[in-house]
């Protein structure tokens, strides 16, 4: 049986899309495998979201088509967004390639890899669950990606062009898809999209995520369901009222923002202000005063002002984010901003950027100091870290487990209780703890 060696760079929406190529590779005959040596083929899953992305997934290309050329691997494919930014010029820029796939064809996978001969498959049909798929995450932690596409044409993003519009999965597949990865050993689900809060608008003429969660919260294998991607103007009063009644669903929201000064977000083409953020994040803490919030800033958008930064530096110490993400902005051809007058020296923008990094940093101290001495319940990824309700998996912080001398050290996927002892940054530590009834 031939052997596929598989990788998938950028956001957990990639690597749903490459477990479901990997579904179709299996069933075609490949033995998936996770070591390139003695590998007859590689899938390179791409990500070109910025251009830091496209030189990474360009690099990794290239040196799979090194080992090729060696005699190392017999075929190497090339799928994900990278395909859809190029299109044609990524083939005549590497003919060494055997084929290239379309993000919406993923199920033509297989028969792409064992025809052989570089083309562009076409867009498939309507966003549907995969009928095959193979886990390549963690057995006890998955991603269930329940909308394709964007329609939000944000000033500085690419996305739109490269997956098309936003497409959701009809809420039965959903469903389905999530009972077979309950059926896997899956303790806690991730969903996401590109914009998760949108799901169902295009199907039943309305945002229904919190129609989605009532519906998944009965498959009672998940203890955690988490809600990633979320954008503030459509988390509704429905979604609020459905995370809150259901102790299955996680006390958190990864809801990117990108900034909180108005003149930005106008520009970034943003539906949000800066009074709308605010009120939306403090009706999420009436409703759950545990919840957990992680967003994403950008710094040195064009025209960004010095007045406008530190309207985004103080609302970062003001608002208390458990997790933060910051990126200097860049300037991606093809998008509104790339043609926007403005644009922020390089310089400037890591300035900005490290006060951001800086001011959250006091932030996660803040927080730690509140943390220490409060009892939790861990996942575990491993017999000595686990993760609180308050971590995404790959993204946030971890908690490391001081398991008794002569207990038996927890399994990945186990569920324990414990008490935090110390923290430091993103890294804390606790001890187990008895359950209480």
């Amino acid at each position: 049986m031939p052997k596929l060696f598989i990788v998938s760079l950028g956001c957990p929406k990639n690597l749903s899309d490459a477990e479901v190529m990997a579904g179709e590779l299996a069933a075609a005959g490949w033995q998936l495998t996770p070591d390139e040596d003695g590998a007859d083929a590689a899938l390179l899953n791409t990500c070109a979201f910025l251009g830091s992305a496209v030189k990474e997934s360009e690099a990794e290309l290239k040196r799979l088509l090194g080992l090729k050329a060696r005699g190392r691997l017999a075929k190497v494919i090339v799928t994900g967004c990278l395909v859809e930014r190029e299109k044609e010029r990524l083939l005549k820029r590497f003919p060494g390639l055997d084929a290239a796939v379309g993000i919406h064809a993923l199920a033509e996978a297989a028969r792409a890899l064992d025809k052989g001969g570089a083309y562009v498959l076409p867009a498939g049909g309507p966003l549907n669950a995969p009928r095959l798929k193979a886990r390549l995450t963690a057995p006890h932690s998955a991603y269930l990606k329940i909308a394709d596409g964007c329609d939000n044409r944000c000033a500085y993003c690419l996305i739109p062009s490269i997956r098309g519009p936003f497409t959701s999965k009809p809420l039965a597949d959903v469903v389905e898809e999530a009972a077979r990865l309950a059926e896997s050993g899956a303790k806690e689900i991730s969903l996401i999209a590109q914009d998760t809060t949108a799901y169902g608008t295009d199907l039943y003429g309305r945002p229904s995520l919190d129609r989605l969660l009532k519906e998944l919260v009965k498959l009672k294998d998940v203890r955690w369901w988490r809600l990633m991607y979320v954008y503030p103007e459509r988390v509704t009063p429905g979604l609020i009222k459905a995370m809150a009644a259901n102790k299955s669903v996680c006390r958190y929201l990864d809801m990117p923002l990108q900034h909180a000064s108005d003149g930005v977000l106008r520009r970034m083409r943003r539906a949000s202000t800066a009074r709308s953020i605010r009120e939306k994040i403090a009706e999420l803490r009436r409703a759950m005063p545990d919840i957990a919030l992680r967003t994403n800033f950008i710094a040195g958008f064009p025209g960004e002002t010095r007045a406008e930064f530190e309207e985004l530096l103080a609302f970062v110490k003001e608002t208390r984010f458990d997790n933060v993400a910051v990126f200097k902005y860049s300037r991606e051809p093809g998008t509104a901003a790339a043609a926007m007058a403005g644009q922020v020296p390089e310089s400037v923008k890591t300035e900005r950027a490290e006060a951001l990094i800086a001011a959250q940093s006091g932030v996660v101290d803040e927080l730690n100091a509140e943390l220490k001495g409060k009892r939790c319940t861990l996942l575990m990824d491993s017999p000595l870290f686990g993760r609180t309700y308050r971590d995404a998996p790959d993204i946030d912080g971890r908690v490391e487990l001081e398991t008794p001398a002569g207990a038996r050290p927890p399994k990945p996927g186990d569920l324990v209780p414990a008490r935090i002892v110390s923290a430091t940054g993103y890294l804390r530590r606790a001890r187990p703890v008895k359950r209480t009834k």
